[in-house]
């Protein structure tokens, strides 16, 4: 009985990925432990034409997350079982989920909750309670990035080679001496575009512009913590801080 148990739920599983390959529909999965706000939020992204998945806890949204491989995963932070900052960090770990975007949407607006986020990996926080149709413009927003529509970026080479440092701007592997690093999406993007103008120094309102798009808001200590998480794993030389002014990549 159990064996078969076993058998219907691969079969289960093994159908929803398919069914996930073959649509182009953007996939969100979408986790908090209130029922109405699940509700709430899930028609209205239903209602721009997105396919949302749904998920009650951290430990739901990991399992969830590695079936669909959404585009977008929607975490609120203070739930049961695990709570979004450590859902967040091991969904980054999937390796089917490394490029997903990662947001907050909860009512934790103090600074060390979004740096905890952001540091856990997302790229953009979100602070309850929102418009529907604000937080339309913002998941659209962070798809249309991800996409690379519009970008800048879309026109330099794929492959960026300089000093000890190769990015795989297509594939976002970052390789360090040899070593391939794994970095949260934008992470990579900040890289890229320090890496992209050696020596450059990139405005702050630049770095806002380039990774996080005009119509993103983010707090003023998101470069910052980003910028800190970059020279933990590529060591402290090659960025360098202009006080006041912005960032430069020096080789």
């Amino acid at each position: 009985m159990w064996k078969q148990f076993e058998k219907s739920k691969e079969n289960e599983i093994r159908l929803l990925k398919q069914m996930v390959e073959k649509d182009s529909t953007p996939r969100i999965l979408l986790v908090d432990d209130e029922e109405d706000i699940l509700e709430f939020v899930s028609y209205n992204l239903q209602r721009e034409g997105f396919r949302v998945y749904s998920a009650r806890n951290g430990l739901e949204a990991i399992e969830m997350a590695g079936k669909v491989k959404p585009d977008l995963v929607i975490l609120d932070v203070m739930m049961p079982e695990m709570d979004g900052i450590a859902a967040c960090e091991e969904i980054r770990k999937l390796p089917s989920c490394k490029n997903v975007l990662i947001a907050f949407l909860t009512a934790r607006g103090e600074d060390y909750s979004q740096i905890a986020g952001f540091e856990a990996g997302a790229d953009d926080y979100i602070t309850k309670p929102i418009r529907p149709k604000v937080l339309i413009s913002r998941v659209k927003a962070l798809l249309k990035r991800s996409g690379g529509i519009g970008a800048d970026a879309a026109e330099n080479d794929k492959i960026i080679n300089i000093g000890d440092i190769v990015i795989d701007k297509e594939r976002y592997i970052l390789k360090i001496d040899g070593r391939e690093l794994t970095l949260p999406r934008k992470e990579f993007e900040l890289l890229s575009l320090l890496v992209s103008k050696p020596d450059k120094v990139f405005t702050r309102d630049e770095i806002y512009k380039a990774v996080w798009g005009n119509n993103v808001i983010v707090g003023d200590r998101t470069i910052d913590v980003h910028i800190r998480k970059l020279r933990e794993k590529i060591g402290n030389d090659h960025i360098r801080t202009l006080k006041g002014i912005g960032y430069k990549f020096i080789v």
